[in-house]
């Protein structure tokens, strides 16, 4: 014979793993939007939107993809976008980028912040928490 508390404590079990799986799917699903001439003033026209300024050849702009995804999984207020500078010279030009990698924060399409170098999660997490709604 089942017992019916049993029975209730393993569904709540049951769903409460179902919903830190289905967190975790949407967590893991956060993109980079990568921008270009076509999108790029229509994306960082609407909320806060950070521009990663980068490179193939780079190093350091290697080194802080990884960071850059985790803080876009952090921080969901703020749409995580990169330009590649090779790709895109004329956006480079137009935000006087000279070196990479160069973090750009837009709020409603003006400039707010601008961090150049590889800044790693404090950098990152600086810029974002000073924009926290």
């Amino acid at each position: 014979m089942d017992d019916p508390e049993l029975e209730k404590i393993k569904q709540k079990k049951l769903a409460e793993m179902l919903a830190q799986q289905q967190e975790s799917i949407a967590q893991s699903q956060v993109q980079i939007t990568d921008l270009s001439s076509s999108n790029f003033d229509s994306i960082t026209s609407k909320g806060l939107v950070l521009v990663d300024f980068w490179a193939e050849w780079c190093g350091p702009c290697k080194m802080m993809h990884p960071v850059f995804e985790r803080m876009a999984k952090k921080y969901r207020h703020i749409k995580f976008t990169r330009v590649n500078v090779d790709q895109n010279q004329d956006i480079s030009m137009k935000y006087g980028v000279q070196a990479i990698p160069t973090f750009i924060l837009f709020k409603d399409g003006k400039q707010v912040e601008r961090m150049t170098g590889a800044v790693g999660e404090p950098g990152i997490q600086m810029i974002a928490k000073k924009y926290q709604t």
